[in-house]
């Protein structure tokens, strides 16, 4: 089912649901709540209704659903109860839910195709200079994901230690595609991590792994680097699939470094890991292909958008302060791949603009190109002192 007309009309609101609880409760409170918006986008999402779920009703689909479940339940079991949480709250299967959370991983196992050839993913910056400290980034996906997001502050407490990394607090504020677990777009948790995420494509992706999405969901766990790249590397089975993740800790000892990190799908059951930092006078900026990690990737548009982004932000220069990120992100001078996505005829649309200010611990985000338009809210960081 195509998105209607009414559907792809950007709404100027960001809705947000502050919850506490297990995360189970989380997760329910989470459905709940969002249930309208969660139903409406499992009928309207194309990937899910033409290849995952046809996938999921053959034996070799369900194989690797099944492999990749148990894998995630073993590991990771609280993001599961939180995910049975969302769908019983919405009251919406949950395979459907692990499906999305899966991604292209089942079409790629099972068929060895992607579900869609368009130019998807997102656009990060990070400037370092003196006076300015800041996270960039533009939130871009199918059209049919326009309006169908929110923001989640969850505080989750546990009486005992959970999953492998064995966490028994998290608190954090992430905004959330429809139905799909927080960490995977962009955020930040009360130990002061900030962090943005950009898709990237490998070629082969496997079965029985991590999915991005659950790893980026522990992410949200970290209190430290060293930690936030255990978490990545996910020793012991490692990444189904590929990201980069753009982040900082408020709370670090020194000056401030920015990093990314380009993960790749698992070798000898550990993600692929590969660093790179910006100190004082630097910067960094990021799309949807690997610039470092020797990745085979797959061919078509997501190649040629982020190669085109890429190119459109070395003409604009080195970024210096927060108007040079606005007119970076906001940019729309390319015909085919502008680095802001949002005429009508754009395939992938950029839903959302989010700059992290890392001195004013601010949390500044626009529904629309903020190179015309207001901030839609700006949201204190609140860490833990």
């Amino acid at each position: 089912m195509s998105p209607s007309v009414s559907v792809l009309k950007r709404h100027q609101a960001i809705p947000v649901l502050n919850t506490r609880g297990t995360h189970y409760e989380v997760g329910f409170d989470v459905g709940r709540t969002f249930a309208s918006l969660i139903r409406e986008f499992l009928t309207l999402s194309e990937p899910l209704n033409n290849t995952y779920l046809p996938l999921y009703n053959t034996s070799e689909g369900r194989a690797v659903y099944n492999e990749t479940l148990n894998s995630v339940r073993a590991s990771f079991p609280q993001y599961i109860r939180e995910l049975e949480g969302t769908a019983d709250g919405a009251q919406v299967e949950f395979h459907k839910l692990f499906l999305l959370h899966m991604d292209d991983i089942t079409p790629k196992a099972v068929a060895g195709r992607n579900s869609v050839d368009q130019p998807i993913g997102c656009t990060s910056i990070c400037v370092n200079q003196p006076g300015e400290e800041l996270i960039a980034h533009n939130e871009d996906t199918l059209p049919e994901v326009m309006n169908f997001f929110y923001l989640v502050s969850a505080h989750i407490v546990c009486d005992e230690p959970q999953g492998k990394h064995k966490v028994k607090e998290e608190k954090f504020t992430s905004l959330c595609y429809a139905g799909h677990l927080p960490g995977y777009t962009m955020g930040y948790n009360h130990h002061g991590l900030i962090f943005t995420i950009n898709t990237l494509s490998a070629d082969t992706l496997h079965s029985g792994k991590t999915p991005r999405h659950f790893i980026t969901r522990a992410l949200l766990s970290a209190d430290n680097f060293v930690q936030a790249q255990h978490i990545i590397r996910d020793a012991g089975v490692g990444a189904a699939d590929g990201c980069s993740i753009n982040m900082t800790f408020l709370r670090q000892d020194g000056p401030r470094v920015f990093h990314n990190i380009e993960m790749g799908p698992a070798k000898s059951n550990e993600s692929q890991l590969e660093v790179k930092t910006a100190a004082k006078g630097e910067y960094l900026a990021h799309c949807n292909k690997y610039l470092r990690l020797p990745v085979p990737e797959v061919t078509g548009l997501i190649i040629d958008s982020s190669v085109e982004r890429m190119l459109t932000l070395r003409k604009l220069g080195e970024p210096k302060n927060r108007a040079d990120v606005i007119e970076m992100l906001g940019d729309e001078s390319s015909k085919i791949h502008p680095v802001f996505r949002g005429r009508r005829d754009d395939p992938i649309k950029t839903i959302a603009v989010g700059i992290f200010d890392c001195i004013a611990r601010t949390w500044t985000l626009y529904s629309d190109n903020p190179k015309r338009n207001e901030p839609l809210v700006v949201l204190p960081l609140v860490i833990r002192d």
